[in-house]
């Protein structure tokens, strides 16, 4: 018995849990994890349909319950290293570069946030591996900051396990109600980029805010002079 004949009443063979289906019949374990590599390297496959479907598949005897956890979460590890070594090569100074392009911002700025990671890049990378969105982006400025990458690979290894174990083993124990994982980590998916896009607006607020002041300070200066 085949995945996408068990997955078939809940997914139509096609979109993401067709294909997701499918490297999983072809491959077996394997395929799991390269689909949830691929899912780090590109955050709009969405790892909620990917693992509970997994899980789902583990459930039904078409793989083992140890392999589905074991590929998905070095599929995990693999798409998050080479997202480090993209922060790697990209360097520092073409970051600055980069930023000093940018509008709105400053040098101090990126400065604060180097600073920042430096502090508390430990617990971001370990926390981001469970934070939609955030757990593909949070590799590339730990490879940009060079944090030492055996602490990386273990931060993210136990941070994807976790992550990982709680949506496969939801498709486990929910069997043909596997799809129902997807509408609720796809609310919270929601939630989390609606507070980004919140933060990313009161930052631009401010800085504006802060650009404007200074001007109409030396313009109110100006008047008084003449």
């Amino acid at each position: 018995m085949d995945l996408m004949t068990l997955a078939l009443p809940q997914e139509p063979a096609g979109g993401i849990a067709g294909w997701a289906a499918d490297l999983v019949d072809v491959m077996g374990g394997p395929g799991a994890g390269l689909a949830i590599a691929l899912e780090n390297l590109f955050p709009p496959l969405p790892s909620e349909v990917i693992l509970p479907l997994t899980g789902f598949a583990a459930g039904q005897g078409v793989i083992s319950l140890f392999s589905a956890l074991f590929w998905t979460t070095l599929g995990s590890v693999t798409g998050a290293a080479a997202l480090y070594w993209i922060g790697v090569l990209f360097g520092r100074e073409r970051m600055h570069a980069l930023w000093g392009k940018l509008p709105l911002v400053k040098a101090s700025d990126l400065e604060r946030t180097e600073a920042w990671f430096a502090r508390h890049g430990t617990k971001a990378v370990f926390l981001g591996r469970m934070v939609p969105i955030f757990r593909s982006l949070i590799s590339v400025p730990a490879g940009v900051e060079r944090m030492r990458l055996p602490v990386f690979l273990a931060l993210t290894t136990l941070g994807s396990l976790i992550w990982n174990s709680v949506l496969v083993m939801a498709g486990y124990w929910l069997g043909d109600q596997w799809d129902v994982v997807e509408t609720y980590v796809g609310l919270l998916s929601k939630a989390v980029l609606v507070l980004v896009v919140a933060a990313i607006a009161v930052y631009v607020v401010v800085r504006v805010r802060s650009r404007n002041r200074p001007r109409a300070g030396a313009e109110a200066r100006h008047r008084r002079a003449g």
